[in-house]
């Protein structure tokens, strides 16, 4: 695994192909971090049917995932998981370069 790789769970390829396969031919799940949420910064997913050229691009099964290259560092060595606890079901993000997270999961910081 390259410093700049990133991983996607088993799990999480089942459930991002589920997600995709309602969307149509083409659909793309972007995972990217921006500024904010309660410890500096958060991961946002969307669904996406555009690939820009310089996108980190990983397919594992039926799942394709594109990255940004200003989220790319901030995800670099991570593995999204997905999860389905008794607090609900969603993609977590195990982040080796948080220093710290949310209880939630879905912010972090650096």
């Amino acid at each position: 695994m390259t410093e700049t790789s990133v991983t996607i769970s088993e799990r999480a390829a089942r459930r991002i192909g589920e997600i995709l396969k309602t969307e149509g031919d083409g659909a793309m799940l972007r995972i990217s971090v921006e500024g904010g949420g309660c410890s500096g910064f958060q991961y946002k997913f969307d669904v996406e049917r555009a690939q820009a050229d310089d996108d980190m691009v990983i397919e594992r099964d039926n799942a394709v995932v594109l990255v940004d290259p200003s989220s790319a560092p901030f995800l670099a060595g991570s593995e999204v998981d997905f999860v389905d606890d008794l607090i609900g079901a969603s993609f977590r993000v195990v982040n080796p370069n948080a220093t710290a997270s949310c209880g939630c999961g879905t912010s972090f910081a650096i």
